[in-house]
């Protein structure tokens, strides 16, 4: 059974050495067929994005761009494999690399925010006055 990503929120929970995404990274999936995409912060990033299709065989296949905190520009490839946990969370096994502004690869693992923690719901955006 492959997952339905849209509306789901996940965090890091185990990143190799030179990846920036940890337990205060906050990530929220979106869905739209095969596509999926999502927002992410915290952390060692101010801001990123990523984009992936779903592969026949409900891996995801992802590019990424951050912004960190320093204001560094990286991009990136990931390869996510999801695991359905018994109460319907979902977890995602990742293999990483950097592709700019960063070196080197590695292995993450991001989990689904259970929907009654705080953390799952959208932040309001930062608007500035005219």
């Amino acid at each position: 059974m492959r997952p339905d990503y849209d509306n789901r929120f996940f965090r890091g929970a185990g990143n190799s050495p030179g990846g920036d995404v940890d337990g205060s990274t906050i990530f929220h999936y979106r869905q739209q067929g095969d596509v999926v995409w999502a927002t992410y912060q915290g952390g060692a990033v101010r801001f990123g994005t990523l984009t992936a299709l779903v592969l026949e065989d409900g891996r995801l296949d992802m590019r990424y761009q951050q912004v960190a905190v320093n204001g560094a520009f990286k991009t990136g490839r990931c390869l996510s494999v999801p695991e359905i946990l018994p109460d319907g969370r979902v977890v995602l096994h990742e293999s990483w690399r950097w592709t700019e502004g960063g070196e080197g690869f590695g292995h993450s693992r991001v989990e689904e925010i259970p929907s009654g923690d705080p953390r799952a719901a959208p932040a309001a955006p930062e608007r500035s006055s005219p």
